[in-house]
């Protein structure tokens, strides 16, 4: 039997945004964790150089692979052997060739609820069991230690993000380490979903590999490097899975394209320009927590990074994505509903991604205020 998936709704969201646009409205962006701004100035131009005297192929770039490598032993004091890593066509493929070198259909993965949409329909998809643990305010809508050691029986994997979607909340080091000691002894085996690394407004996100070092690593160049449609991404695999790593690659997914991994390596000598970004979505995420009581939103998810406020509007509806139609709509402010996070109290929240421009962000506080207030309250 073919398995049955979940549409992500924020698509729909989108798709219906643009449709306004196309007919003349203004519109706001808010509804992807999408980043406004390009690709680096330097790894634009190298990109043009390529592709006026490189005919490209199929080819995955040692350069880019060792300087990966080096990433994690300047940033996270950890040595990876450049032939762990693998270049991907962006994080989803990542996170496919992780679960299809880790584990058989039918074996039960646990994430958190909250959490991206893409574990739960991925985990169908490939016939594995998704086991979504409730994890509220009181957990800071994290996954933590104590929740994985009461699952019983354990589960075969873990999917866990720090920064997460959508949420934003970031796990911290001493809880990583006991999360990692939890896994090691009952089995477990991990997958972390890396990809707002570089996106944090307090203390930086810990890798995984630092406290557990056969843990499967995505990460991706669509959030801190800003090139989300150049689809490039990687992952990180421990030595014994490298073999199943490169055929699955191989089979399914050949290479990322040349163009993108020549112009992420690039990327990676651009930090003064990126992290310019990083305090652009330091600002855009002050305004939108300035403009919480205007709105009439109290309870959100602490957004330590990734550019995301998750918020609670149970006293305004039972239905979010009706609620997030109605509100792009009327203002031409477009964001996504909780239901593609959390199928069982996701009606009741909604995400906005503050991954926009300064001035849009304004514009969408001030279109927003007004309607918020007229809303009736449950």
């Amino acid at each position: 039997m073919i398995s049955t998936i979940a549409p992500f709704h924020a698509i729909a969201i989108s798709r219906e945004a643009h449709a306004l646009e196309a007919q003349g409205r203004s519109i706001l962006h808010m509804e992807f964790g999408q980043p406004s701004t390009g690709a680096p100035a330097a790894a634009i131009a190298t990109a043009h150089h390529v592709l006026d005297t490189d005919p490209m192929g199929y080819w995955e770039s040692p350069a880019l692979k060792d300087r990966i490598a080096l990433h994690y032993q300047q940033r996270h004091r950890v040595a990876v052997d450049a032939e762990r890593i693998f270049l991907t066509c962006g994080a989803s493929p990542a996170l496919v060739l992780a679960l299809t070198s880790l584990f058989a259909p039918g074996a039960r993965v646990a994430t958190a609820r909250p959490g991206y949409v893409a574990y739960r329909n991925t985990l169908k998809a490939l016939y594995l069991q998704p086991l979504e643990i409730e994890c509220g305010a009181a957990q800071r809508y994290q996954i933590g230690a104590d929740a994985l050691s009461a699952i019983d029986p354990a589960p075969d994997g873990l999917i866990l993000a720090s920064p997460a979607n959508p949420t934003g909340t970031i796990i911290p080091a001493d809880e990583l380490a006991r999360i990692a000691k939890v896994c090691a002894a009952r089995n477990i085996r991990i997958i972390s979903d890396e990809i707002y690394h570089g996106l944090s407004f307090g203390e930086p996100a810990h890798s995984m590999l630092e406290f557990a070092p056969d843990a499967v690593i995505v990460n991706s160049f669509s959030k801190y490097f800003s090139m989300a449609g150049w689809r490039l991404g990687w992952i990180v695999v421990p030595e014994a899975l490298i073999d199943a790593a490169r055929a699955r690659m191989g089979n399914l997914f050949l290479t990322p394209p040349v163009l993108a991994q020549k112009a992420g390596l690039t990327a990676f000598d651009c930090t003064t320009e990126l992290d310019c970004h990083v305090e652009t979505y330091r600002r855009n995420r002050q305004l939108l927590l300035d403009a919480l009581p205007a709105l009439g939103l109290g309870t959100i998810a602490p957004p330590d990074g990734a550019f995301y406020i998750y918020a609670d509007i149970g006293h305004l509806t039972n239905d979010s994505l009706v609620f997030c139609q109605k509100l792009l709509r009327d203002t031409g402010v477009a964001t996504a509903p909780g239901i593609d996070f959390d199928p069982v109290d996701g009606h009741r929240f909604m995400r906005f991604s503050f991954a926009v421009s300064t001035d849009r962000v304004e514009d969408a506080i001030a279109r927003m205020i007004p309607w918020f207030q007229a809303q009736p309250k449950m």
